[in-house]
């Protein structure tokens, strides 16, 4: 992939993330100062759970697993990022080790942010705090809902639940019905806390009700409002 040298001001998803969107033309510049772009190949880890950040890091191209390695190297999918959403902020702001990995799940562009040049412009900007701190917000509920589900849900409640994330999360294709993202069994099930034997056999089933079309990798969802019901999600 041919990386695109560029400023911050210019950047396609600068709109489209919440933390930089409101940033004044010199602060960006700040940011910008300490910014390099890296190309990831598909399955190439970011950071590692355990090493210690000294950057922030904004997916430009691609898609991101954030995950926690368990016994017998086991992963669980924490979370997961698109183009232009942001990573390690947490370790950054506490300065801790990582508590998880990131590793791309296709090819990607991802730009590093050095400490010192974030941690300038939020201490001059307070809306740039309040939305840090909103996305810490939204870790601790996510973390907390993710904790409800695997102890009090059924396994093919919690395969179709993850399986609305990813839709919700990456969207669809022009067709609109296929998932714009493949993941591998393996990876559904680590997002949905399910060994990947299970996650095989339970798709195996949804594949045969009018509810989702497996092709390879690729899902297609043919009934969302049945998945939903399939998911048993309560606001």
């Amino acid at each position: 992939m041919k990386l695109e040298l560029f400023g911050c001001s210019e950047c396609k998803n600068r709109t489209q993330n919440q933390i930089f969107c409101n940033l004044s033309q010199g602060e960006i510049e700040t940011i910008s100062k300490g910014k390099s772009e890296n190309f990831y190949p598909k399955g190439q880890v970011i950071f590692h759970e355990g090493s210690r950040g000294n950057g922030l890091y904004c997916v430009y191209k691609g898609k991101v697993k954030v995950y926690k390695s368990g016994e017998k190297g086991k992963e669980q999918i924490i979370r997961l990022a698109k183009e232009g959403e942001v990573l390690g902020y947490r370790s950054l702001l506490s300065n801790e080790l990582y508590s998880a990995s990131a590793a791309v799940i296709e090819d990607s562009v991802v730009c590093f942010i050095s400490k010192g040049q974030f941690l300038e412009v939020l201490k001059q900007n307070s809306e740039l705090s309040l939305e840090t701190l909103q996305l810490l917000s939204r870790d601790l509920r996510e973390s907390e809902k993710k904790i409800v589900n695997i102890t009090q849900k059924t396994v093919v409640e919690r395969i179709a639940e993850s399986l609305l994330v990813l839709k919700e999360k990456f969207g669809l294709d022009q067709d609109g019905k296929t998932l714009n993202a493949t993941l591998s069994r393996r990876e559904i099930g680590n997002l949905a806390g399910v060994s990947t034997e299970t996650t095989i056999r339970t798709l195996s089933e949804l594949n045969k009700t009018d509810i989702l079309n497996l092709n390879g990798k690729q899902i297609e969802f043919l009934n969302v409002n049945k998945l939903l019901s399939l998911a048993n999600i309560r606001d």
